[in-house]
Order: C-alpha cells, then sequence, then structure tokens
C-alpha cells in the first residue's frame, strides 16, 4: 500500500497513517493476520507493525484472543462502520435499488469506494437463486485493468485524479499515460450511454466482465462507482452494451432522484 500521499505536508500524520494501513490490511476472506504478514501487506517493518497492532487492539480496533494467536478486526471497528453506514444515507437507499437489479440480471452487483490507490467493495448484492462471482465487502480491485477502475478515474475530479495516479503508478503498469487514456475513454462513454465498459482484452482478470457507472453522494467529497459483474459467458460485451448497463444506469438515476441530486457527471463538468 502507497504511504506517499501528502507526507511532505506539515499537517500530514504518519504514525496515523501507518495505522491506517495496517487497518487495511485486512481482508474479509482472512482467518488473522500476523506481524509478519501485516508487514508484508504495508510494507512498514515489522518492528514498526508491532507497536501499532498493539495500540489498536489495545483501544479495541484490532483484537488479540490468546497470546500467540493472529490478529483480526476488533470491535471498534464494527462500531465505526455502523456509525459510517448510518451517516451516509445512501447505501441504505441504494440497497433495494441494487439488489433489484442483481435479481433482474443474474449478476453480482457490487459498492466500490476509493481505497488508497485501489478500490474496495463496500456492498455486495447477490442475485437470488443464480451462481454468481465470489467477490466480498473487503475485496480490493485495482484502478488499472477494471471497468469500476477506469469509471472511479473518470469521475473523479481533475485535482484528485492526478495525486491518485502519482501515488498508483505502478500497480498493475499504470502509468499516468495509461491513466490519462483510460479516463477519457471511460468518460466518453459515461457521456454518450450512460455506463463505461473496459475492454475484456484490458482486463487485468480474464474471469469477470464488469460495467460501472459513478455515483457522486452530498456526504462525500469524491464519487463512488455502482458495478454489475458475471462470468464472460453470463454477461457478453453485447449483454452489457444492450441489457445490463442501460439497467444499471437507470437504477443509478432512480437513487439520484430519491436523493434529490443532479447526474453525478456534472461533478467534472
Amino acid at each position: 500500500m502507497s504511504e506517499m500521499h501528502d507526507s511532505r505536508d506539515r499537517r500530514f500524520a504518519s504514525t496515523l497513517a501507518r495505522g491506517l494501513s495496517v487497518l487495511r490490511a485486512f481482508r474479509a476472506s482472512d482467518d488473522g493476520l500476523g506481524n509478519a504478514e501485516i508487514s508484508e501487506r504495508t510494507g512498514i517493518p515489522k518492528s514498526t507493525v508491532s507497536r501499532l497492532t498493539f495500540t489498536l487492539q489495545s483501544l479495541g480496533y484490532l483484537s488479540h484472543a490468546r497470546r500467540h494467536d493472529r490478529y483480526r478486526p476488533g470491535p471498534a471497528l464494527l462500531a465505526l462502520g455502523n456509525v459510517a453506514q448510518a451517516s451516509i444515507s445512501f447505501v441504505d437507499l441504494s440497497g433495494p435499488i441494487m439488489q433489484r437489479l442483481a435479481d433482474e440480471t443474474g449478476t453480482l452487483s457490487l459498492l466500490l469506494v476509493r481505497d488508497d490507490t485501489r478500490l474496495l467493495i463496500v456492498k455486495t448484492w447477490r442475485p437470488r437463486d443464480v451462481p454468481s462471482l465470489w467477490l466480498e465487502a473487503g475485496h480490493r480491485l485495482p484502478l488499472n485493468g477494471t471497468s469500476s477502475g477506469h469509471t472511479l478515474l473518470a469521475a473523479m475530479p481533475k485535482d484528485l485524479f492526478e495525486t491518485t495516479v502519482a501515488n498508483a503508478a505502478g500497480d498493475r503498469g499504470l502509468t499516468e499515460e495509461r491513466a490519462t487514456q483510460a479516463r477519457s475513454d471511460a468518460y466518453s462513454q459515461l457521456i454518450t450511454r450512460g455506463f463505461s465498459i473496459t475492454p475484456p482484452e484490458q482486463y487485468f482478470s480474464g474471469n469477470i466482465h464488469a460495467v460501472s457507472k459513478p455515483f457522486q453522494s452530498r456526504d462525500l467529497a469524491e464519487p463512488v462507482v455502482f458495478t454489475c459483474g458475471a462470468m464472460p459467458q453470463d454477461l457478453t460485451v453485447e449483454r452489457m452494451e444492450n441489457e445490463v448497463g442501460p439497467k444499471l444506469n437507470d437504477a443509478v438515476k432512480e437513487l439520484e432522484r430519491i436523493m434529490g441530486q443532479p447526474p453525478s457527471m456534472s461533478v467534472r463538468e
């Protein structure tokens, strides 16, 4: 995980940033993490990780049931998550809309946010009675080579785009030139048809097809992304273009109407 950001700014608290990096290292599929694993995932020296995990455990943000047990997210994180979800109104409002979309299209519907230099899945809606991709909240996706990532790059304000790309340089082959092209291509699609599809030959993984649309909530300073995804044999490019993409576009527009908000792409105009 990158620690670049604005670390040269005197207001930047490096210790706090490292502590948050430790918390971000955990994934939903993990059965706990040891200090060595956290160090490997974050790039923070193990000796520093040991001090951070001890502090986070003492404050309840990590749990450590036995002396030599592995660390797991603690109850204080659960409390923070509940407070955040309750204060960001669109998350609950989007639930019925996105579940209906998942059921109608047979795709896995996702809500993703920027997490440092990647995207973090924060909500999933699975189609009822239909096998779907095994992606859970907490899973991270790269900016480069995903419909979600290219859509987020397109919806970002210019200053955030420049900072994010500088910090993410090299991740999955991301360069400033590549990011600029992906941003331009996705933006053109969003303006002309309301959703964005990254060409499958550019995907970082060949086992998923996905279509995405950004959403800018009044509650947040930057856009988030709604995405529908499935295996390529279940979600062809033709189906994304003619069925799932338009339905995703309508779903996000419905959320915007409920919240009394203008179209989300207006954030760049």
